[in-house]
């Protein structure tokens, strides 16, 4: 028979009611302390409540400058689909059939660039492309949120 008390573990201590090792680490192992939750994500830039994180480097969010730069082109353009209707349609009914004409396509091109430049001289460039006309105010309010932790922090 086994003796319960006789068993030692050959890893070292543990905990005898649920045979986790310690607190703090088992052998006197150290952790490191459990990253920030990000707070804002802008293209491939993550910002926490101390830190901006880059794939150029991270560095403090306090004192970082931030600039954002519209490059994208909107642009609008009668509808193929509707010319196509209203062409078709002025055989069957005169009137009604030329508001096809009134479809319009709607494109959207180009970028939005996010700069930030850390106090220790790291600057990052994200190119986010513009999918909508409603990127770009997307983008200046988390940029503007970045900015805000930046002066508060």
């Amino acid at each position: 028979m086994c003796d319960d008390a006789a068993v030692t573990n050959p890893l070292g201590p543990h905990d005898p009611v649920n045979g986790f090792p310690p607190p703090g680490g088992a052998y006197g192992a150290s952790f490191p302390p459990p990253m920030e939750p990000p707070l804002v994500q802008i293209g491939d830039i993550t910002v926490t409540q101390s830190q901006v994180i880059t794939p150029s480097g991270s560095f403090p969010v306090k004192g970082s400058q931030w600039s954002v730069t519209d490059r994208s082109q909107y642009s609008e353009t009668m509808s193929q689909t509707g010319l196509v209707l209203a062409l078709v349609g002025f055989f069957l009914v005169c009137v009604f059939s030329l508001l096809f004409l009134l479809m319009k396509d709607r494109r959207t091109t180009g970028y939005i660039q996010v700069t930030v430049r850390g106090v220790n001289g790291v600057t990052h460039y994200s190119n986010i492309p513009a999918i909508s006309q409603g990127t770009m105010p997307d983008i200046a309010s988390r940029v503007g949120y970045a900015q805000t932790l930046a002066a508060v922090a």
